[in-house]
């Protein structure tokens, strides 16, 4: 099953959001700090609604200590990015990728981004939209790699 990774998310909606769709996928989600806010904060909460205790939630207080934990597992790293090279519907999603987003106000810090096996951008036709919401743009990378891999029952 592919991971979602959120690095140095700020807006506590956003998590929530995320963290519910990853409820719903059954979906770890890996939060890299420093966060925004407080994972106690009650705007996270509310998003979340009463599915909390379903989200498998792992906290990294840095970068390096993510890292660390994910150079000792299996899997490729996929960075989102609008600076992506390649559009995320012509990638082979594989099971244990790591689906990786950057802030909602800086995107993926240079440093990391030069880590990711590829880099992944979402089309927007618009040339007037910068970038989509960051919950927006987890459900889309999420559940294309959840389709590719026949994981939507």
């Amino acid at each position: 099953m592919p991971r979602v990774v959120l690095v140095h998310p700020q807006i506590p909606p956003n998590t929530g959001n995320i963290a519910r769709t990853c409820a719903a996928t059954n979906t770890e989600l890996h939060l890299v700090g420093p966060l925004g806010f407080e994972l106690s904060d009650r705007y996270l909460k509310r998003a979340g609604l009463d599915y909390w205790p379903h989200v498998k939630l792992h906290y990294y207080g840095d970068l390096e200590q993510f890292v660390s934990f994910q150079k000792q597992q299996e899997g490729r790293l996929l960075g989102f990015s609008v600076r992506g090279k390649s559009c995320y519907g012509e990638c082979n999603f594989q099971e244990k990728d790591w689906l990786v987003f950057g802030s909602e106000t800086e995107g993926l810090p240079d440093e990391f981004r030069e880590k990711c096996d590829q880099m992944l951008y979402i089309p927007m036709p618009h040339p007037e939209v910068r970038s989509l919401n960051l919950s927006v743009s987890v459900a889309i990378g999420l559940f294309e790699s959840l389709r590719q891999l026949n994981q939507l029952h």
